[in-house]
């Protein structure tokens, strides 16, 4: 008896919980422009200057100014990653003003000294390649040390504003403003201030790629609609809910009472994957609902193996808690089979892939962890408290026919 109440009181709190923060982990999971509306676009980078090259830092820093720009632009949440050697993709959500945002985002990033009446001294190309570097000053503060290609030209910018501000911009964000403290004759030079080791560390980096904009070219664009977005969205969840009542009814109807238990168990990985989504502040996309979906076929599969066993041994005539030990034991490493050998090619899927195809990836491997936590481990303890209760001995009660049970 005090099994069945730890089973019951175990599923109860479950389901409260359940029912209490799921409709809030659905308000909060992030969705894809694919789901919400917006645009996608692939760009090939190529340097302004003819004889330069395109480095994975130049591609990186011009990623992070894209970053910025959308940030600057309002845009929430925006998305912006580098592929390949060349490449960057931008995914931007729920976009109204969609031209003037493609306008100014592929601009080539411009990095500009200035005066404090916002006259450029200076451009990023002034400065030599690959010069700026972080230093330590005697109290071992961070301090960024540069080098000029014309020193004549910074004596005459540092005679002009001697103890006043030469205020360092991308675009238009000020990312610093030192001081002139001395006229510098020799090109080279240290800018001080409260900077941690990565703040000097970004400010060297933009001054080294300063002389390395990049510009970009369209190769690929794709537009969707806030409405098809929506509709999509529930089109899918209204997808997923069918195929999950369906599961719930197949186990029901042919497994019974484990039937019952693999429904709470799929229940319980479902609401764990929608925690672990928002714990990762992990983007939705269709791609994710599918692999979502999918991963409750996997899920319950493992039940199913682990079931078909234990009624394969109570139709040899063993008792429920032989038929339990003996079905898990010899079920357990053909479902771990399965699920690593899946695990590891979702894994290989996420690491040569990018967008949509690491997002699959990505829902994929958590679906296998989850699923082997709820739907092998956490399913096996539920059907081991029933059947030690000695509540549910008829065979009838797991699917099984007493005139299939051979021996009786």
């Amino acid at each position: 008896m005090k099994r069945i109440v730890a089973f019951l009181a175990v599923v109860v709190i479950t389901f409260g919980l359940v029912a209490y923060f799921t409709p809030g982990l659905v308000k909060n999971i992030k969705l894809g422009l694919d789901l919400k509306g917006g645009f996608e676009i692939l760009y090939v980078a190529e340097p302004v200057e003819a004889g330069k090259s395109v480095t994975k830092e130049s591609l990186k820093q011009t990623a992070n100014s894209l970053m910025k720009r959308a940030d600057s632009l309002g845009i929430a949440e925006p998305e912006i990653t580098t592929e390949g050697n060349d490449r960057i993709r931008v995914r931007l959500a729920d976009v109204k003003n969609e031209e003037e945002v493609r306008k100014k985002i592929k601009k080539p990033a411009e990095l500009t000294f200035r005066g404090p009446d916002g006259t450029k001294e200076m451009l990023g190309s002034d400065f030599v390649e690959g010069a700026a570097k972080v230093e330590f000053d005697q109290s071992n503060r961070p301090i960024i040390s540069i080098k000029v290609k014309d020193p004549d030209k910074f004596k005459q910018v540092t005679e002009k504003l001697l103890g006043k501000p030469l205020a360092i911009y991308l675009d238009e964000n000020e990312l610093s403003a030192p001081v002139v403290n001395s006229v510098i004759q020799d090109g080279n030079a240290t800018i001080s201030g409260n900077y941690t080791f990565d703040e000097a560390n970004s400010l060297a980096n933009t001054i080294n790629l300063g002389a390395l904009p990049l510009k970009l070219t369209e190769k690929y664009t794709q537009v969707v609609g806030a409405s098809l977005g929506q509709l999509s969205l529930q089109q899918t969840v209204e997808a997923g809910l069918i195929g999950a009542a369906l599961i719930l009814i197949f186990m029901l109807v042919f497994y019974r009472l484990p039937g019952l238990i693999a429904a709470i168990t799929l229940i319980t990985y479902m609401f764990l994957l929608l925690v672990a989504f928002w714990l990762m502040r992990a983007t939705l996309t269709l791609p994710g609902i599918a692999a979502f979906i999918l991963g409750m076929g996997m899920a319950v599969d493992a039940n199913i193996i682990t079931y078909e066993r234990i009624k394969e041994e109570i139709r040899s005539g063993k008792s429920l808690l032989s038929s339990l030990k003996s079905g898990s034991k010899h079920s357990f490493r053909t479902i771990m089979d399965a699920n690593i050998t899946n695990l590891i090619s979702a894994v290989v899927l996420y690491y040569v892939g990018n967008g949509a195809i690491r997002g699959f990836a990505l829902t994929t491997i958590m679906s296998i962890i989850l699923s082997i936590l709820t739907n092998v481990f956490l399913s096996r303890w539920y059907i081991h408290l029933v059947i030690k209760s000695n509540l549910f001995k008829k065979p009838a009660y797991y699917g099984v026919k007493e005139s299939e049970i051979r021996g009786l």
